[in-house]
């Protein structure tokens, strides 16, 4: 459920939109902000409160990678592995994370301290290669850098 600052949130938001269903992403957004990722139960209360079944909701918190449909550890670090990270290095940057992090892409570690993420692209082209640990970007990485960084996080 959400709570009730949230829900006012919520309520805010079917204002602005000719139907409640119009509102899904961005009540998602808000669940996601206040539990750290979308539960079942809390996709099943969000589809009740928008007005559309929960398979609809589940597609889309499965479709859009802004949603998190699996508990994360305390650091999410996405890595972009797209065309023109991939041709920086985002290869041997992977290689680093999961091994400082103890975590492969799609994991979280046995701490509960990392989830390890492949990004297909963050747009930072020009910074590449890149992660993300949270909403912050991290750009322009070698491999040593990345260690290092990391580690800042242990």
């Amino acid at each position: 459920m959400l709570t009730q600052e949230n829900l006012q949130k919520a309520e805010s938001l079917f204002k602005k939109y000719p139907e409640k269903k119009a509102a899904l992403l961005p009540i998602l957004w808000i669940a996601q902000d206040q539990e750290g990722w979308v539960s079942e139960e809390m996709m099943k209360y969000v589809a009740d409160l928008v007005g559309v079944p929960y398979a609809h909701v589940l597609g889309v918190v499965t479709f859009y990678t802004m949603f998190n449909d699996k508990k994360l550890g305390k650091y999410h670090i996405e890595v972009c592995t797209n065309v023109s990270c991939m041709l920086k290095g985002s290869g041997k940057i992977v290689d680093v994370v999961e091994r400082a992090c103890g975590a492969k892409v799609g994991q979280t570690s046995a701490d509960g301290k990392f989830t390890v993420s492949e990004a297909e692209c963050m747009g930072a082209c020009g910074g590449a290669p890149m992660i993300a640990i949270g909403e912050e970007y991290h750009e322009y990485l070698t491999p040593e850098k990345t260690e290092k960084l990391l580690t800042s996080l242990k």
